[in-house]
């Protein structure tokens, strides 16, 4: 008797570990990556920070990835962190660095030697549409009124921006004078490091506007801090429904940042893999939808040989456009 218990028991326990193994398997079955290291190449609060911290939130929140923990590294127009990931390569495969327009802008003026080339191709994953923002309390409420005070006082009427001179900000605020009949090289554009300085800036009045990505404007206004005068889309974006686009105020011009995630050179083609398979699982999820959502980003999604062609159409673009705008 006592050896038939004892074999039920070892069967109950057999068949309750195999159990709790299936029921294990299949909460893990869309893990795809037990890890993610994000490095991102500016200050928290920037266009960078929220996309690598996005779609870790998506990830992790969605199963695919295990954890996913985050790194800022400034400096050098985001040249510091694509020479430490190359410098550091061979301990760097558990990285993905998130990038943007800027390493194509930067590279073709030389701000750092480095390009996109140089590192793996991940993905591309989502375009983010530009704005221009005033502080709340400013008495300028749209583009018509920003025009207004340029043409009453140009040195009085800086633009400012998260980008170098020649950056993807400043290219964004000379498209849109540009469009809008005025000299793109008379615009007075300063340059700060994300966030708090440009904030202060538009709170003291030194600078009238501040050129930013849609995402950053639309959480600076849903914190009460910025009035949004001027989208670069096409149309409306839900994110910020009553923000008004270039388009409807007479400013003929449109622009989408796109923005993606680069691993260091030689990374090995199983993890290459393993990434790109991530990301590609993690557009079919309500988590990255109310990311999107939330953020007001459009899915632009290209992986490895698709990513680059569209770089390189990307380079010539921009490239073009430099060149009439006199930053090449």
């Amino acid at each position: 008797m006592m050896k038939l218990n004892m074999g039920r028991r070892a069967l109950m326990a057999s068949a309750m570990a195999a159990f709790a193994f299936a029921g294990q398997a299949i909460a893990d079955g869309h893990k795809t990556v037990d890890s993610i290291h994000f490095l991102i190449p500016g200050g928290a609060g920037g266009g960078w920070d929220g996309t690598a911290r996005g779609t870790g939130e998506a990830l992790t929140k969605a199963g695919i990835a295990g954890n996913a923990s985050y790194e800022n590294m400034s400096g050098g127009g985001g040249g510091k962190a694509i020479g430490y990931l190359i410098e550091n390569a061979d301990s760097n495969h558990g990285t993905l660095m998130v990038n943007s327009t800027p390493i194509v802008i930067r590279s073709l003026t030389g701000v750092f030697p480095h390009n996109f080339r140089d590192l793996t191709l991940v993905a591309g994953t989502i375009g983010d549409y530009a704005a221009l923002v005033v502080h709340k309390d400013s008495p300028l409420n749209n583009m018509d009124d920003l025009m207004a005070a340029y043409d009453a006082d140009p040195s009085k009427t800086a633009i400012g921006g998260g980008s170098v001179p020649g950056g993807m900000d400043h290219l964004v605020a000379a498209m849109v004078m540009e469009a809008a009949g005025k000299d793109a090289l008379g615009v007075k554009y300063i340059p700060y490091d994300a966030g708090g300085k440009a904030m202060a800036a538009l709170l003291s009045g030194e600078i009238a506007a501040l050129s930013t990505g849609f995402s950053e404007a639309v959480d600076l206004a849903n914190a009460g801090e910025v009035k949004i005068i001027g989208v670069t889309a096409d149309e409306r974006v839900s994110a910020a429904p009553d923000a008004m686009t270039m388009k409807e105020q007479g400013i003929d011009t449109s622009f989408v940042n796109w923005r993606g995630f680069f691993g260091a050179p030689g990374l090995p083609e199983d993890k290459l893999a393993m990434y790109q398979e991530a990301l590609t699982k993690m557009y079919d999820t309500p988590e990255w939808e109310a990311v999107r959502e939330r953020n007001g980003w459009v899915n632009i999604h290209n992986n490895g040989d698709d990513f680059k062609a569209f770089l390189e159409g990307q380079e010539k673009v921009i490239g073009d456009l430099m060149k009439k705008l006199g930053f090449l």
